[in-house]
């Protein structure tokens, strides 16, 4: 007779994440629920920027106990939210940060023309045309501009230091991360970084180009990282700051 053969159980296909909008006290919240087989309680998360949630939870737990849990965390999430601001701000006569430094928004009233930045009795000024209800996505579009040619620039510097190429450099709105690099060489970076000081951005492009010759966070990697940026842990540390900050600019 022939042993009998093992099968191997079906690898349990995860179940697809939950979409809800949650109510904090009138502000309406995107709310992402995700059961993960090696959860043992509950976690919630605010999103960088303030703007979403995300939640994981045991697989299997029932949805009373999910709602249960967030009904008691409504105080948390009202305190930890304040911090986020609802006014954006883009509008003739707020403020944005370009490379670290607030110019004044000047909403110029012509349907068309550039987006750019003047001097007006010594002080920095981001002109801006267009109807009004579009300011912030022009602004945006100028930012990602910007922060393509400062972000071209320093990497290939950077790049040619260590003689590692570069195939390819896009621009992203990501929240969970600032930059990537692929085994590929393709680097990919936040645009929302143009408006930190340059030092931070420097540090940005130097860690990502490092990670072309270490695609780790090993002790070899930070050395190499600080050889190219030797201001990273002051950079780091204004990001650890200051960043939420920049994610929580909505531009639409």
């Amino acid at each position: 007779m022939f042993p009998l053969l093992k099968t191997r159980p079906k690898a349990r296909k995860p179940a697809p994440p939950e979409t809800r909008t949650l109510d904090v006290a009138g502000r309406l919240m995107p709310l992402t629920i995700k059961q993960h087989d090696q959860a043992t309680r509950i976690t919630l998360r605010i999103e960088p920027g303030g703007r979403a949630l995300k939640m994981t939870v045991p697989r299997g737990l029932a949805a009373r106990e999910v709602n249960a849990f967030l009904d008691r965390h409504q105080g948390w999430l009202l305190t930890r939210l304040a911090k986020f601001s609802t006014d954006t701000g883009l509008r003739d006569g707020g403020k944005i940060l370009l490379r670290g430094v607030a110019h004044r928004i000047e909403h110029t009233g012509s349907l068309r023309g550039l987006t750019e930045v003047v001097s007006v009795e010594g002080s920095p000024v981001l002109r801006v045309s267009g109807m009004p209800e579009h300011v912030g996505r022009r602004i945006a579009a100028f930012l990602k501009k910007e922060a393509r040619a400062d972000l071209e620039r320093l990497a290939a510097m950077h790049a040619a230091t260590i003689r590692a190429p570069i195939r390819s450099i896009s621009m992203k709105d990501t929240r969970s991360r600032w930059g990537s690099c692929s085994s590929e060489g393709n680097l990919s970076f936040s645009w929302r970084i143009v408006m930190a000081p340059p030092s931070v951005i420097d540090y940005l492009a130097a860690h990502e180009v490092a990670h072309l010759k270490e695609m780790n966070h090993g002790p070899r990697f930070w050395s190499l990282c600080k050889k190219l940026c030797p201001g990273m842990e002051e950079a780091k540390s204004w990001l650890k700051r200051h960043g939420s900050q920049l994610h929580a600019i909505d531009f639409d």
